[in-house]
């Protein structure tokens, strides 16, 4: 479908609305009267419409239903078909689809009005009208009682009537932008103007949308090259002396081992070795692979059963929940919207400040964030707990914005609510560089993140704008 029929099929309601306005005030010969009394009796009686079922790929009359489709199927029922009183209009008591019908067919499926125009009422005017009128209400229920309420102002005038369906046809054929006036000269030149502005405006939209496309994919690649060191080649040539990220890798072993001795976290299982088919690419000088299980303890939260009992909840404890995680795109938590009491903390799992921690559940796992402040928090999180002193949070917070994805292609393997358990994600290999690096490559990330930020602030003002004139527009139609 092209821009010109997807803006006059999304605008005709608002150009009947505005004709409907130049009739009331108009001078000429009128009749203001609800939709129920420009109604005419069907001549036969209504057939029961179809079911799935019954509804084929081919046969000799069609089937119209109340969906938006035109011609939903097929019908051999010769019984069932309707071919007195055409043309009708057929409207769809739940769906509020309004269909103009001048051939033979039969009725699909239940919830089918069919509406037929007293003789001083044109059935394409009546059509085009009461694509006009709004129903009041979005919800999927039975509309037609409250069309039959609604008021239509009617030319008494045939000639007046046929010449708006010729201006509405010949608008939507663009067969129109050099031809004399039709029925009043202000009304169709404010419409022309509205469908051409609607036009530019859909341009605009799509060209946005397309930039904000974009800049997601280059926030992506950003990260993508930043965890592969391509964005601190420079700064490595440059500091050629620092301590290998091996070196670390042994250190946090050694301190997970003396953990253990504590009991203060339990000895894990063997972490599979990461073969050449895992890694994508080849590591930096002074980078190591590893599993995010080797160099920190995976830990998910826990809520206090039953939700929302307040001998556990409403207290002075902070209690994140993944919409608190998912909330914002920044790095940091800083807030929280839940909270419980001491009562409740047996069921939970608290955290430090500063905090990594990661979405596990849902529609929105894979999201990581970094928390400011002390916190307990539900079975929809995953903490990252001891954490060495030479791994910069930061870092490993766009290391797992880079695997967002991943996460959620992974967790979706299985049936249900995707669900990222701790085990895979102490499974997920990553890049380890040094500790100076990994501060190196936040610098550099957060500088172009910036500039990236300031684009989508860009595209998002240009496109509020461009919402904005039209808005302009449509008011000085009404006004």
């Amino acid at each position: 479908m092209g821009e010109w029929s997807k803006v006059y099929i999304q605008n005709l309601p608002t150009y009947m609305q505005l004709i409907e306005k130049y009739f009331q005030f108009a001078h000429i010969e009128k009749e203001n009267t609800s939709v129920e009394l420009l109604l005419d009796k069907l001549t036969f009686k209504l057939p029961k419409g179809l079911t799935k079922k019954e509804i084929k790929e081919t046969g000799l009359f069609p089937v119209v239903s109340q969906s938006k489709d035109m011609i939903v199927g097929y019908s051999n029922a010769e019984e069932s078909a309707i071919s007195k009183d055409l043309p009708l209009i057929v409207y769809g008591d739940h769906s509020k689809i309004i269909k103009f019908v001048d051939f033979p067919f039969v009725i699909g499926a239940d919830g089918v009005k069919l509406l037929k125009s007293k003789k001083n009422i044109l059935p394409k005017y009546f059509y085009y009208s009461l694509i006009g009128l709004e129903t009041d209400t979005k919800n999927y229920g039975r509309h037609f009682s409250l069309l039959k309420k609604k008021y239509l102002t009617i030319p008494l005038s045939l000639n007046k009537q046929r010449k708006v369906v010729k201006f509405v046809e010949d608008l939507k054929e663009k067969e129109i932008l050099n031809k004399k006036p039709y029925f009043s000269l202000l009304v169709e030149k404010t419409i022309k103007c509205l469908q051409s502005n609607s036009i530019n405006g859909l341009k605009l939209n799509n060209e946005l949308t397309h930039q904000q496309a974009l800049l997601k994919k280059l926030r992506q690649q950003i990260l993508q090259e930043a965890i592969e060191g391509k964005l601190t080649a420079n700064w490595r040539a440059a500091n050629p002396d620092v301590e290998p990220a091996s070196a670390l890798l042994e250190r946090i072993a050694a301190e997970k081992a003396e953990l253990v001795k504590a009991k203060k976290i339990k000895k894990q299982k063997p972490l599979s070795p990461i073969n050449d088919e895992e890694k994508p690419f080849e590591l930096p000088d002074g980078w190591v692979w590893c599993r995010l299980r080797e160099i920190t303890n995976i830990v998910r939260g826990g809520s206090p059963r039953p939700a929302g009992d307040l001998r556990f909840y409403q207290g002075n404890i902070p209690f994140l929940k993944v919409a608190d995680l998912t909330a914002t795109n920044a790095t940091y938590l800083n807030s929280h919207t839940y909270t419980i009491k001491e009562a409740g903390l047996h069921k939970t799992r608290k955290v430090p400040a500063n905090t990594l921690m990661l979405t596990n559940s849902g529609a929105t796992l894979g999201i990581p964030k970094i928390c400011r402040f002390e916190t307990t928090f539900n079975d929809g999180i995953a903490a990252f707990i001891y954490m060495n002193n030479d791994l910069f949070k930061p870092y490993f917070y766009y290391v797992l914005s880079s695997k967002t994805q991943w996460f959620l292609e992974e967790a979706s393997r299985g049936q249900g609510q995707p669900n990222l358990n701790t085990d895979i994600i102490g499974e997920t290999f990553i890049f380890l560089p040094p500790l100076p690096e990994q501060k190196a490559i936040v610098t550099k990330v957060e500088k172009l993140l910036t500039l990236c930020d300031q684009l989508e602030t860009q595209i998002t003002q240009n496109q509020t704008h461009a919402e904005a004139l039209m808005q302009a527009v449509l008011h000085e139609a009404f006004s």
